[in-house]
């Protein structure tokens, strides 16, 4: 099972992997658990939109940009709040 992916050197511990082709593309779907104390560093990170994506436990890099993203709560600036990130990344050929 995967647990960790990283965006663009960043690594983030994930709950849940899914990996298919879309048109020779690579697809991936993550979901992840995002804390008061680290929504500032992740949106942040998200608000790029393009990675370069590890996945080391499936020997997988590609260059990729989020095709779907959505999250359990939308506020958390209050503190110790949880959220689910879910996040769907796409291949992007060069």
């Amino acid at each position: 099972m995967v647990t960790e992916v990283y965006l663009n050197d960043s690594p983030i511990s994930i709950t849940k992997y899914e990996e298919k082709s879309v048109n020779n593309l690579i697809q991936i779907s993550v979901e992840f658990l995002v804390t008061s104390d680290d929504y500032h560093d992740i949106t942040t990170l998200l608000y790029k939109n393009t990675f370069h994506v590890k996945i080391p436990e499936r020997n997988i890099t590609f260059h990729g940009v989020i095709n779907n993203y959505s999250t359990s709560l939308t506020n958390l600036y209050k503190e110790n709040q949880v959220s689910t990130f879910s996040l769907q990344i796409i291949e992007q050929l060069k």
